[in-house]
């Protein structure tokens, strides 16, 4: 659980450990000492390659999952938003409360593009759950920053908290996601690195880390591939150079 401090923290888990030890009859080990593995490939896919190759790896994977992949400036991200909005004629969006809107330069024009009519545009509120999932449940887009991104399976990877509801990039028809080029990491192996390294900072993290790649989409045993089955039926992936 969370404290105060935020710090997160197990409790009550040294008399849960030397039970379950109890129950089956040995003794508890305290230390592990980690495998000294001879072969890593984890760590040896894409290992050398440039922050522009990781780009283009995960442009090539856009087009097997089905997503619209985009490149763009920091001073063309609003443009391209609303192209890709346009794109699939849409005129409702809702986002995350999230910072990166406004460093982005973001919020400014979005708030311009209601008032002129083009979109309708609503922001994540926490304070008002149910609200806010009603929102979503009727918008065309949401819009949401990917925090951490796959090139080798073109995942995104969501930090959900009090501002960044899940709905958003879940109950939309279509998500686009900003993908800050600094986030693209070669795999999961990176990802998951990155997130052990904050819990041991003692960093506060999301309570829930979503994993997506592309648009919803589900098989059968006979291999039909059906989309928008339990999520979004388009996602595009709009990757900006924040260099």
């Amino acid at each position: 659980m969370k404290t105060n401090t935020g710090k997160n923290l197990i409790q009550r888990r040294e008399s849960f450990l030397n039970e379950l030890s109890k129950k089956l009859g040995r003794e508890r080990k305290k230390e592990v000492t980690r495998p000294a593995w001879k072969v890593n490939p984890q760590l040896d896919v894409l290992k050398d390659v440039s922050q522009d190759e990781l780009t283009i790896v995960l442009e090539e994977q856009c087009d097997a999952i089905h997503t619209k992949f985009v490149k763009t400036t920091k001073a063309n991200l609003p443009n391209t938003i609303l192209e890709t909005i346009k794109w699939y004629e849409s005129s409702s969006v809702i986002t995350w409360k999230d910072d990166r809107f406004a460093s982005f330069d973001l919020d400014s024009s979005l708030a311009d593009w209601t008032s002129r009519g083009i979109i309708e545009y609503h922001v994540w509120n926490s304070e008002n759950r149910e609200e806010s999932v009603a929102i979503a449940e009727r918008a065309d887009v949401g819009l949401t920053f990917s925090d951490i991104t796959l090139a080798e399976s073109a995942t995104v990877v969501l930090f959900s908290d009090k501002g960044k509801g899940r709905s958003v990039s879940l109950l939309p028809k279509t998500h686009i996601v900003i993908i800050p080029k600094s986030t693209i990491v070669p795999r999961m192996t990176q990802a998951t690195k990155l997130i052990h390294e904050k819990v041991a900072n003692d960093e506060t993290i999301a309570s829930c880390i979503n994993f997506i790649s592309g648009p919803s989409n589900s098989a059968d045993i006979e291999m039909n591939l059906v989309v928008g089955v339990h999520g979004p039926l388009h996602a595009a992936y709009i990757v900006v150079d924040d260099a």
